[in-house]
């Protein structure tokens, strides 16, 4: 008997999302189905290319078609299309994600974790920006070796500035050295609205925002401004950045913006025999985590190799890419896409009944 496209499916049908938990095809991830003779050819569409169960549901999409009837050649392509977050406005709509980083205290590596992030995600196919919403203390500049450029203006927009496949946008890049800007809180809140409204951001997957310590006006005004994906909080393993951040993803859920997860830096030291130790004692990561009800998205190992990474203006995702850290900040970046896919797919997703199920990253 000839294969038909519905035994293709059906068989397909057993192919789960593990954080959907709906199978691929009625998630619509299965697309351009083929079939000639004894062999089917068919596209699994996920929705990031940083999707970190991708060969997970690439094998078992195959051995499900594979174990047909009459198959003796599966041609699967895998691709990724990243889905639009929830309520997209007028503010950046060729932006399909905005992801803030934030935690509320300074001095956690807010700047380091939100490059490394951004180039991995790069790395991974996605188009990747960065803004920088630290008025007061901009750094991204010089994390990124592009501290002294200037950009340029196009139809009275600002063309980011880009390096290692990342668009970037700094208060940084429109200052003279050395100058420091002395503002208010509605400066800042009407800086923070021209970074997102005055700059040429193009086509975009993710735009990560890289906040300022506190809980003020920069993202206040980025949860009032913008409709975000969500945030990804930063905290180190010190009781005081916990509570601290603690405190911004309450600042967070009160303007109803989801919490992607919580995110480790500074946490335990591979040792060169290869175990770890812990250099702080305070509330780990996951702790906070599990305190917070929201996903833990990983740790990035402590080591002199970011810190040196950073002050000579290269991610350690690009000066050591074999690295622990790089590897962290890969899984990270991973889970960070995975959990913001959840949040924009989630929202318009029909439930069995027909209802839309409007929910946000799972929980613990």
């Amino acid at each position: 008997m000839a294969i038909t496209e519905a035994q293709i499916l059906e068989a397909l049908k057993s192919v789960e999302d593990p954080d959907l938990h709906r199978d691929i095809v009625s998630l619509g991830f299965v697309k351009n189905v083929v079939i000639e003779g004894s062999k089917v050819s068919f596209t699994v569409e996920l929705t990031t290319p940083a999707c970190p169960v991708k060969d997970i549901l690439e094998a078992q999409a195959r051995d499900a078609v594979a174990s047909i009837e009459g198959v003796t050649e599966v041609d699967l392509t895998m691709t990724a299309q990243v889905r639009e977050r929830p309520n997209p406005a007028d503010t950046l709509p060729n932006v399909k994600q905005i992801i803030a980083i934030a935690s509320g205290k300074g001095g956690v590596g807010k700047s380091t974790v939100t490059v490394n992030l951004a180039v991995a995600l790069a790395e991974q196919g996605a188009r990747v920006g960065i803004m920088d919403a630290d008025v007061y203390g901009p750094s991204i500049p010089m994390m990124t070796g592009t501290l002294g450029q200037y950009p340029l203006t196009q139809d009275s927009k600002i063309i980011p500035i880009e390096r290692f496949g990342v668009a970037m946008m700094s208060l940084g890049y429109l200052l003279q050295e050395g100058q420091a800007p002395l503002w208010r809180g509605p400066m800042v809140a009407g800086t923070v609205k021209q970074l997102l409204n005055d700059v040429k951001w193009g086509q975009l997957d993710y735009l990560l925002v890289d906040l300022p310590p506190g809980t003020g006006d920069a993202p206040m005004t980025l949860a009032q401004q913008v409709p975000l994906t969500g945030v990804v909080i930063v905290t180190t393993p010190h009781n005081v950045a916990a509570n601290i951040a603690g405190s911004c993803a309450s600042l967070f859920r009160r303007l109803n913006t989801p919490v992607l997860g919580v995110l480790e830096n500074m946490g335990a030291m591979i040792l060169p025999n290869g175990e770890t130790m812990r250099i702080f004692a305070g509330k780990s990561g996951d702790e906070l985590a599990e305190e917070l009800g929201v996903p833990y998205l990983g740790a990035v190992p402590m080591s002199q190799e970011i810190s040196y990474s950073s002050d000579i203006g290269v991610p350690v995702m690009k000066s050591l890419p074999e690295g622990d850290q790089a590897s962290a900040f890969r899984t990270i970046a991973g889970e960070v896409a995975r959990q913001a896919s959840v949040v924009a797919v989630s929202r318009n997703l029909p439930s069995e009944e027909g209802q839309s199920l409007n929910f946000v990253p799972s929980q613990g």
